[in-house]
């Protein structure tokens, strides 16, 4: 990790220029994304906390205590998914990839499929949800309790749309390792049984 931190890339090698540049700005971008997703969530919490003690123990209750929660939801939904295409944390089918040796062309292959299909993901939620953010911003539609406009309910899909956009683009250019972990920490899949039987070589 204090290597990631430095922009250090392959066997310690130090990442400049641009390609420094980017891998430095990526760290940045995800911390800010993490900072939202904490906030958002804990903001969830301590509303719906409050609102459920209002109701029960005194009897009254927050008119927005529903408009705000279900806003922070979509806000945190998207955040945790940009995460999740970050360091490879979504569910996939492995049966077919595990299959094949460790570190040959064919999960090379597969690896680069994966990450175009994501990137495709990521730009249709930048493009379409960008586009839907901008039209309902231009509209006179307002949340009915909160006052605010209705397009801030969409805004957090383009933004993670970008994101991952970024992310796959990174992964593909090589300017991220697969191996640069951010919120997770490497583990190892006992079902792989290519991957095991080479750690094994390794050791012995």
């Amino acid at each position: 990790m204090v290597q990631q931190e430095r922009g250090l890339g392959k066997g310690g090698t130090a990442m400049t220029g641009i390609r420094g540049f980017l891998f430095r700005l990526n760290h940045i971008v995800h911390r800010i994304m993490l900072l939202i997703a904490q906030i958002s969530i804990l903001a969830m919490i301590a509303i719906v906390t409050l609102t459920v003690i209002l109701r029960y123990c005194f009897n009254t209750g927050l008119s927005w205590a529903e408009e705000v929660p279900r806003l922070l939801v979509t806000v945190f939904a998207f955040m945790a998914c940009a995460i999740g295409v970050r360091d490879h944390m979504h569910v996939s089918v492995n049966a077919v990839y595990n299959r094949f040796r460790v570190g040959g062309r064919a999960r090379q292959v597969l690896d680069i499929a994966v990450d175009v299909a994501t990137l495709l993901c990521g730009l249709f939620m930048l493009i379409s949800g960008g586009r839907r953010t901008m039209k309902l911003f231009a509209l006179p539609g307002v949340l009915p309790i909160t006052g605010i406009s209705t397009a801030w309910q969409y805004l957090p899909i383009p933004i993670a749309g970008f994101v991952i956009t970024m992310d796959s683009i990174l992964f593909l250019t090589g300017v991220l390792p697969r191996g640069d972990l951010l919120y997770s920490e490497a583990e190892i899949d006992y079902t792989d049984k290519a991957a095991f039987e080479a750690a094994q070589k390794k050791e012995g």
